[in-house]
């Protein structure tokens, strides 16, 4: 049997869908999801093996105009992510006019001469006849393979979106073992299973302002896994607001995560958390490096 493969990256502004569509495609949760931009930070493969044909999608940082360090880094993500790939798909709203973030991401894929698949996500909260104006806004800007509505959410569009994937295929072999999910290892999904709680339970800028780093990450002879995890914030008030009155707002956080890593795990977990400070670490290249975000 011959075997094709298809590297396909997910582009777009924050909070348009992207990791909802990732996850959507795998079948299962890999990637983190909240109401608030910027939740994802790195790019993330969501792999997925249909009979001789696997799918490598590319999760990327939603495309942003940066104010930190970090920022810089996931803007870098971004625009390396969408050259050198099979095809590219820019997911967008069903917002009649294209903003800045699309224009600029466009313009990437003209510089790289870039197939395209224009992704409509959240077609559920709109009447059909208002993605007419949407589809012909785009239409003048690039001429995409195929324009493809879509909710992630309710994994509407996505067999038509896997077809039109699927012809951007070549023969190859498969980059990762047919029953992967993802190419992040176990540790960093837990860690990112805790970021996006806090992200989840925690109000305003302060959970932007946090890493998770796994300290620990040990299996018993039972099969209980056990994971110590360190939660950096940039303030001291901000620790005493992650912790909460009598330690309540931690033991929140740690309890949801500790569900969802247990479900991925396929196991029990016993997670231990702390919290501490390290100041302005979204500017320092050491620490950003040092929680995972480096090229």
């Amino acid at each position: 049997m011959q075997t094709k493969t298809a590297m396909i990256t997910i582009a777009g502004r924050p909070n348009v869908g992207k990791s909802t569509l990732a996850n959507a495609l795998v079948g299962e949760k890999i990637a983190i999801v909240s109401h608030k931009p910027q939740t994802t930070r790195n790019r993330i493969c969501a792999v997925v093996t249909r009979g001789d044909t696997q799918f490598v999608f590319v999760d990327t940082p939603g495309f942003h105009r940066p104010r930190t360090k970090l920022g810089d880094y996931m803007v870098r993500v971004v625009k390396e992510s969408v050259a050198d790939v099979d095809a590219v798909i820019l997911m967008v709203e069903p917002i009649a006019n294209a903003g800045p973030q699309e224009l600029e991401l466009i313009a990437q894929l003209r510089q790289g001469n870039m197939p395209a698949i224009l992704v409509i996500n959240k077609v559920d909260t709109v009447e059909k006849e208002e993605l007419l104006p949407v589809i012909a806004s785009y239409k003048d800007l690039y001429d995409f393979a195929a324009v493809i509505p879509v909710s992630a959410k309710w994994h509407d569009g996505l067999d038509t979106l896997m077809q039109v994937c699927s012809g951007f295929a070549a023969p190859g072999p498969h980059l990762f073992p047919d029953d992967a999910v993802t190419d992040m290892p176990e540790k960093q999904v837990m860690a990112e299973i805790i970021r996006e709680k806090l992200l989840w339970n925690l109000e305003k800028e302060i959970p932007h302002g946090t890493a998770v780093e796994i300290t620990k990450f040990s299996e018993r002879d039972s099969g209980v896994i056990d994971i110590d995890a360190t939660i950096y914030c940039e303030k001291a008030s901000h620790k005493g607001i992650i912790i909460g009155k009598n330690g309540q707002m931690l033991k929140k956080i740690s309890t949801d995560a500790r569900r969802d890593c247990e479900r991925f795990m396929g196991t029990k977990v016993f997670l231990q958390t702390w919290v501490r400070v390290k100041e302005n670490w979204r500017d320092s290249d050491f620490l950003i490096s040092n929680f995972g975000y480096s090229e």
